[in-house]
């Protein structure tokens, strides 16, 4: 426990909003990128400027922010890397996310004192390649999900020096660490690239086709089949203590295309978590009876097999995200709506650190007409509407809220 002011809570960034709430939930830092750049085309709103932003922003707070560059660069590639390089280098990010061999030597040559994490994408597992990387000068590994415990700590023991990062929460692939070619074959959109379409995620029927003599196994997209490539949702909540001892540093969460509800309970949890250990049991409860989820994994930390979810896509809870705060004074709450919320609704709020306060729905005005309402509702922007303060205490902006489904 007394190395605990050494550790890092890492979270996704898909947009501004997402990591300003990641960060009041308890992240120590966030990685983000532009799309061209990184392993999120889609989902991704940040820009240079809006990385200045960003970058500003977490600065003030003394949060760091790491920039992915980290797709499998092509020629085109290569002619564009140096202007954008030379314009992160004036944004001082606190590192860069790399995977491509060329691309480091690119970061080395235009940012030569940014600190350079090796990406996932990269398929470091074990520690003569970790010590390969940092002869190049990387200084910290972002460990291919397919390492186990047990390699951790061998890998830590041999190359002490090397800051190790492990992904504990979020979608997996069920490709190695990520290097997928389905939706490059399917509908010509590189996972490699950043733009996957995540056929893993498609319903399936199956048949055999005679071809000749041999048989053809064919996957068939439909209606009512079955999710053969659907891995479950890795969560490592309960193994953070062991994943401290082996000599993990950095707690990496993933998920920029998710929603800013996400990042503030998973952030929230893992927070409350790494604090203090008795409360995991408690948090796992949550994690499975609170969120949308594909069941949950331990991927390949103990040496098996990730579990797939053959069943279903996912698995939906009892309780929906319904609204964020936008503020809040000694009277009234104001609330962006994202999903409906009704009169009577059984509501929490998730506080920072995940810090629930239990209310019903009451007393709803809506912003722009001042008139009370018995529903508000999340389309066209999200309406906004003033709950009563009664809880005798600040409610921050960023804070979530869900609703009881009935």
């Amino acid at each position: 426990m007394g190395n605990k002011k050494k550790l890092e809570l890492l979270a996704p960034a898909g947009n501004l909003e997402k990591m300003k709430t990641a960060l009041a939930y308890g992240a120590d830092a966030v990685y983000l990128g532009i799309p061209e750049f990184s392993l999120r085309v889609r989902i991704n709103d940040f820009n240079l400027s809006q990385i200045k932003t960003a970058i500003t922003y977490a600065h003030k707070l003394k949060k760091r922010v790491y920039v992915t560059v980290n797709i499998f660069a092509h020629e085109r590639h290569l002619k564009l890397l140096p202007a954008y390089l030379k314009k992160i280098k004036a944004l001082c990010p606190d590192g860069v996310i790399i995977s491509d061999p060329g691309v480091l030597d690119l970061v080395k040559k235009y940012i030569p004192k940014v600190s350079l994490h090796l990406s996932t994408q990269a398929n470091c597992t074990n520690s003569a390649a970790v010590k390969f990387w940092y002869r190049q000068g990387v200084r910290r590994i972002i460990l291919g999900r397919e390492v186990t415990l047990k390699e951790i700590r061998s890998i830590h023991q041999a190359c002490p020096r090397m800051e190790l990062e492990y992904f504990v929460h979020g979608a997996m692939c069920m490709a190695y660490s990520g290097r997928c070619f389905l939706s490059r074959e399917m509908v010509d959109r590189s996972a490699n690239l950043g733009d996957c379409v995540q056929p893993c995620r498609f319903e399936y029927d199956t048949f055999i086709k005679p071809q000749g003599k041999e048989e053809m196994f064919e996957l068939v997209n439909e209606p009512h089949g079955s999710y053969l490539l659907n891995s479950q949702d890795l969560c490592l909540i309960k193994y953070l203590p062991e994943l401290i001892k082996a000599g993990i540093t950095s707690f990496k969460i993933e998920g920029r295309a998710k929603s800013a509800y996400y990042l503030a309970n998973i952030v929230g949890m893992y927070r409350e978590a790494l604090a203090d250990y008795k409360k995991i049991p408690a948090l796992e409860k949550e994690l499975n009876t609170k969120l949308v989820h594909r069941g949950y994994t331990n991927g390949f930390l103990l040496g098996g097999r990730a579990g797939q979810n053959t069943k279903n896509s996912h698995y939906l809870p009892d309780w929906e995200f319904c609204g964020q705060v936008l503020e809040s004074n000694g009277k009234n709450i104001l609330v962006k709506v994202h999903n409906t919320i009704k009169a009577g609704d059984d509501l929490e709020i998730i506080l920072p650190f995940y810090d629930i306060i239990k209310t019903k729905a009451a007393g709803m005005v809506d912003y722009l007409s001042g008139q009370e309402v018995l529903e508000a509702h999340g389309g066209g922007g999200g309406q906004r509407v003033y709950l009563p303060n009664t809880f005798r205490r600040g409610i921050p902006p960023l804070a979530v809220l869900r609703r009881r489904l009935k």
